[in-house]
């Protein structure tokens, strides 16, 4: 019986049961994103963040063919843009064969009788034993393809720019579910093992991997850091974002480099960061933004040292004799009874400084008492395009659950 039922299974049927079941297997306690079968490069996220792409069982690797080559162009470009994490995309893909297949199919044969025998509908006498027989059957066989999951899907590849196609392979071998506590965690565990995943890399190991090009001036910024463990010339972190804002601070703190923003014209920085506290909003990845090697922080803070006046020593620049000190000016006066004071920033803001507003100035204005944000934006269209663009205006308004305390004027 369970062997004509399986010759008479739907195709469609045994992929949808493959699919749900390495699905299920790869998302059970997955530490990092798990993105099952995407059907082009342009439905698999460009995101910083460690991904594991699990190809459709239907997709099966050899060294040499069409996967390979589909992988390398899906590694390398979104759609028809270039990916800005290729080293974030880790996939998976099923050795070669039917195992699988077979498995499944036999699950499936198994669960088809179960259900006509409670039905009624399967034709002929069987014993008590062997009807009481069946759950068991269906269970081990459901085992059986979950373990074929974990045996089949064994090739793993990322990118790697020292590799002909760009694409490094690793080959796990034949695996099963007492091996690990995840298939997530099996992959993981193998790429720390090959040096292609380092979760927490330590102040040595940026010293060592310190670029010649920031040699001489000590100062690495933290955009082309970010981006060297995402393009794969550092080792992979499974979260680069959340590793840098986490361990700077701790660094900085601990005096093993220093961080800077804000440079200027004559070599210096308007902050610098080092042997102090820290706030991990305070490493922000913009162009500039610094990490220092730690002779370069001990100079510029020696620097700042030797301030005089309120006047900056040059760097390099010895001071010249002794100066005299300017007249102090008097502390403001603060009215007796007064507490607080309000303080407001007025003003038009360039386009181009938009996005740093949120990261530079809000943290700021956030450790006072109370803060009130306003907004005001107006714009000119064409009168004949006024109608529409205020109707999608007010719907952005809605999506974003402003609808009350922004309204929308037209004049």
């Amino acid at each position: 019986m369970v062997s004509d039922r399986r010759a008479s299974l739907d195709e469609d049927e045994v992929k949808k049961e493959a699919r749900k079941l390495v699905k299920a297997q790869f998302e059970r306690d997955a530490s990092v994103p798990v993105q099952c079968f995407p059907e082009d490069a342009a439905s698999i996220e460009d995101s910083p963040r460690l991904t594991i792409i699990v190809l459709d069982p239907e997709e099966q690797w050899t060294d040499n063919g069409p996967v390979r080559a589909t992988l390398a162009e899906w590694t390398k470009s979104r759609g028809k843009s270039p990916r800005l994490y290729p080293a974030s995309l880790v996939w998976c893909v099923r050795k070669p064969g039917r195992e699988f297949k077979d498995k499944i199919e036999q699950w499936l044969a198994w669960k088809r009788v179960e259900s006509e025998v409670r039905g009624g509908t399967l034709e002929g006498d069987f014993d008590r034993s062997e009807l009481a027989d069946i759950a068991g059957k269906i269970r081990d066989a459901e085992s059986d393809a979950q373990d074929e999951i974990w045996a089949g899907y064994r090739y793993v590849a990322l990118a790697d720019s020292k590799e002909a196609n760009g694409l490094r392979v690793i080959d796990l071998g034949a695996g099963h579910s007492s091996g690990a506590k995840s298939l997530c965690g099996r992959i993981l565990a193998a790429l720390t093992s090959n040096a292609l995943l380092n979760e927490s890399p330590g102040a040595g190991y940026l010293e060592r991997k310190w670029p010649e090009a920031f040699k001489e001036s000590g100062a690495w910024p933290l955009k082309s850091l970010r981006q060297a463990f995402l393009d794969g010339a550092l080792d992979r972190l499974l979260n680069p974002d959340e590793y840098l804002r986490r361990r700077i601070p701790e660094f900085v703190v601990r005096g093993e480099f220093g961080l800077a923003s804000g440079d200027e014209p004559s070599g210096r920085y308007s902050r610098i960061w080092f042997a102090e506290p820290l706030r991990p909003d305070e490493v922000a990845f913009d162009a500039d933004v610094y990490l220092l090697t730690k002779a370069k922080a001990k100079a510029l803070k020696a620097a700042e040292a030797q301030t005089l006046g309120g006047e900056a020593v040059e760097l390099g620049q010895p001071v010249a004799g002794e100066r005299e000190t300017p007249e102090a000016k008097p502390p403001e006066v603060v009215a007796q009874g007064e507490t607080t004071r309000r303080i407001q920033i007025v003003g038009a803001i360039p386009p181009e400084t938009w996005n740093r507003i949120g990261t530079k100035l809000i943290p700021k204005l956030r450790m006072a008492k109370r803060l009130q944000v306003g907004a005001e934006f107006t714009i000119e269209v064409d009168v004949r395009d006024a109608p529409q663009i205020l109707k999608e205006l007010g719907q952005v308004l809605s999506d974003l659950g402003l609808s009350e305390s922004l309204k929308i004027r037209s004049s």
